[in-house]
């Protein structure tokens, strides 16, 4: 199959990019490589071979659509993360919104037929656990949520419209190697061995539902596997851990007792987050294997082994 995959040299779209070499697909890669974090760590992500790489900002990428035809794009680059996105709306709306918006219209002008598109758990905000796929009164308390939501009606819209068959895949707080510096599990650890204090919001009773990469990717393949008019799916481990707790495992793996700085809760984190996970399933053969315990185990690992 021939892909155009955006976000490709981060965290989840490199271990997916590694998977989609690796069956045989024909893959090309948007990423604009932005200063986020470090662009090198990025790079470093990246396969050595395999694929097509386009330096590109996903708002000027809609002629790479018509370049490459290809017969699927999956739509993983966005501006991460929820306090960032509290301090520059207008950034995440421009990137988030009105970049998925140019994609969907390219693949209308160029004919592609499939979109699979990264949403997020962000988009349920303090909805009733656990988070299902069903639920009509979804309302984000921060604006990367918004964001998220957004995109899915747009993709949503498009299937209609035009009969793009898409797939709106909800990631529940994605982890492993290479995730992200500014993610917990990844800051956590690195404070854990450097002695220093973890930044701890709120009393430590917020809980989520951490989801392994390795899951996710199986679950971003299934939706590429399985064609459909349109779907939306939750890609989450279904099982929660307490912030504290899961502070106090990332400290039993690395071997030092954690020691934590108590701040305020911060604006737009939701208390608790879970997935049903029952359409993904049924639908796309679904199948988490990394139970928390073992993926920190996993992750601690790769930490130690960096370069």
């Amino acid at each position: 199959m021939k892909i155009l995959l955006t976000g490709g040299a981060g965290f989840i779209g490199s271990h997916l990019l590694e998977r989609l070499i690796a069956r045989g697909d024909d893959v090309s890669v948007v990423d604009d490589f932005n200063d986020y974090y470090d662009p090198r760590i990025k790079r470093s992500n990246l396969p050595k071979g395999g694929f097509r790489l386009h330096e590109r900002d996903i708002r000027e990428a809609a002629p790479l659509v018509a370049q490459e035809q290809p017969d699927l794009v999956i739509h993983l680059a966005a501006r991460a993360g929820v306090r960032p996105s509290q301090k520059d709306p207008a950034l995440y709306e421009s990137v988030n919104v009105a970049g998925t918006l140019g994609l969907l219209e390219a693949c209308r002008a160029a004919g592609v037929r499939r979109f699979v598109f990264a949403s997020s758990s962000s988009v349920y905000g303090n909805a009733p656990v656990p988070f299902r796929e069903e639920d009509p009164h979804l309302q984000p308390i921060s604006f990367y949520g918004v964001t998220k939501l957004m995109g899915e009606h747009y993709v949503r819209v498009y299937s209609r419209l035009h009969g793009i068959h898409a797939t709106c895949l909800r990631f529940f707080t994605a982890y492993g190697p290479r995730q992200r510096p500014d993610m917990a599990i990844h800051a956590f650890t690195k404070a854990v061995f450097e002695d220093r204090e973890i930044p701890m919001f709120g009393d430590g009773s917020t809980e989520r539902d951490y989801t392994y990469v390795t899951d996710i990717v199986q679950g971003v393949l299934g939706a590429v596997d399985h064609d459909e008019p349109f779907a939306v799916y939750n890609l989450g481990e279904s099982r929660t851990i307490p912030l504290r707790r899961l502070i106090d495992l990332i400290g039993e793996n690395v071997g030092r007792t954690p020691r934590i700085k108590g701040l305020p809760e911060q604006p737009g984190d939701v208390t608790r987050t879970c997935a049903s996970i029952d359409l993904a399933r049924r639908g796309l053969g679904y199948d988490p294997k990394v139970p928390i315990e073992a993926g920190i185990r996993e992750f601690v690992t790769w930490y130690k082994a960096r370069p």
